[in-house]
């Protein structure tokens, strides 16, 4: 248990809401909350009070009355950071929920850090580090598919599957590491064949594991869509489109989109992080050749590309840029946006798909013929990036990889399992195997904040919201 003797407290829910709740967790939490809180009649003070109860009373300030509250009460180790606990919660007032939090401080409280509540329930062995890295993820979740996948997270689904692999792997060490005690009598307590299996099976897991993490950096940070082209073939026309706001200036000045802007905006379920790029073209600027540079380097970047042709020029546009622009996006989906259609003659029209036949029969490539500045058939360019962005259907049972640091130690963990692989099939001594097969485990361990310094948990808690 943790055996931090500081009483916390914090406000944990956003300003300008009807109702504003407090949080106070620590030894004396029951104690000074009962300080500033008048039960009402024939109501218990809070330390005589069951758990899991609500009480009705005031919150005083000497004789003056500050709000009518009601107070949950939780006693250790059965609360959110397995210490006593209470959430007062009270008019959404800011004055008054800063009047609560003054009394508690002059009481014996001190104010919360970032993600104090969560680290504590960490240290408290209420979740492990991967579970409590997920209730930011939930926090932030803007989706339904990020959503699902940090509920799969916080209920653990990613901590079975990696405490599963560890069980396994310690129990062959241990029996390898049997074996060197018996050294001079040659036995062999680990079925060496039955290891190379278990070995196998593992890399497979977490060979999958560390695939997955392609997919969910995608479901979280959103897949990346850079929008690229000639300069006023309608780019920026389009982000505000997509956006639904003015996000990026529009002008008939060539060369306005000096930078890289980006937004994100869900489109059926799935978020989209859109990047509209410098328009790519021969210039002596050098502020604006800068920008292009950046699209080139969005392009590398994206999963997703949009290129923006101005359909009266089709073929020129493409020409020009097909030398630059294709050899960047083999492993993309890229869409030809033919924008403007609606200012084209008939027979500009009927020139448009031989122009892109030579490009076409790629799977990885498609067309549209949209205007941006009409909004026609903007709705079937948004379906056609939610088909190309080949995103699974997410389920809470579904474990899938989204955090940096557990893909990092899924990496390390990976290249200890092709040690053993190798050194299974070169028959080197059992204590080699151990130090590879204890690695492996070392780095899943990581994960599950089993080995994590001091300044690790810091780095991950500090980025937590005040309250949680």
């Amino acid at each position: 248990m943790n055996t931090n003797p500081d009483t916390i407290c914090a406000i944990s829910t956003a300003q300008g809401g009807a109702i504003g709740m407090i949080r106070v967790s620590g030894p004396d939490a029951i104690t000074i909350t009962d300080m500033i809180f008048l039960p009402g009649k024939k109501n218990k003070k809070l330390k005589d009070k069951n758990p899991y109860t609500l009480t009705y009373g005031r919150i005083y300030q000497q004789e003056e009355i500050i709000d009518e509250v009601l107070v949950a009460v939780f006693h250790a180790p059965l609360s959110y950071t397995g210490e006593d606990s209470t959430e007062i919660m009270c008019h959404g007032s800011s004055y008054i929920l800063q009047q609560v939090m003054q009394l508690l401080i002059q009481n014996g409280c001190r104010l919360a850090q970032p993600g104090e509540f969560t680290q504590r329930a960490f240290l408290n062995g209420k979740m492990d580090l991967s579970q409590a890295e997920a209730v930011a993820d939930l926090i932030a979740s803007t989706s339904a598919a990020t959503h699902r996948l940090a509920m799969s997270q916080m209920r653990g689904g990613f901590s079975q599957e990696l405490s599963e692999l560890r069980s396994q792997l310690l129990n062959f060490t241990s029996m390898i590491e049997l074996e060197l005690d018996f050294s001079e009598e040659d036995v062999e307590f680990a079925d060496r064949k039955e290891l190379f299996q278990l070995a196998n099976r593992i890399e497979n897991i977490i060979s999958r594991l560390v695939n997955s993490f392609s997919v969910g950096n995608a479901i979280k940070n959103g897949v990346p869509v850079a929008i690229i082209g000639e300069t006023n073939a309608g780019k920026s026309t389009l982000l505000n489109v997509l956006l639904n706001e003015e996000k990026a200036i529009v002008s008939e000045i060539h060369g306005t989109t000096r930078d890289v802007i980006e937004d994100t905006i869900n489109i059926g379920g799935i978020t989209f992080r859109f990047i509209d790029t410098a328009g790519i073209r021969d210039t002596e600027d050098t502020i604006e050749n800068l920008g292009i540079e950046r699209t080139f380097q969005k392009i590398e970047q994206a999963e997703i590309v949009l290129w923006v042709i101005d359909s009266r020029d089709a073929q020129k546009q493409i020409e020009q840029l097909s030398s630059k622009i294709l050899p960047l996006i083999e492993n993309k989906q890229l869409i030809f946006v033919l924008n403007k259609a609606d200012l084209l003659s008939t027979e500009q029209e009927k020139e448009l798909l031989p122009i892109l036949s030579d490009f076409l029969h790629k799977d990885n490539i498609q067309h549209i013929r949209i205007s941006a500045k009409q909004r026609l058939h903007t709705d079937h360019l948004q379906e056609m990036l939610v088909e190309a962005a080949h995103l699974p259907v997410v389920t809470q049972n579904d474990v899938i990889v989204t955090n940096v640091r557990h893909y990092e130690a899924l990496i390390q963990a990976l290249e200890a399992i092709h040690r053993v692989q190798q050194g299974l099939e070169m028959h080197i001594s059992g204590d080699f195997l151990s130090q590879d097969i204890r690695e492996a485990v070392f780095h899943l361990n990581d994960i599950m904040g089993e080995v994590t310094n001091d300044q690790v948990l810091g780095n991950i808690f500090e980025n937590f919201c005040i309250g949680k």
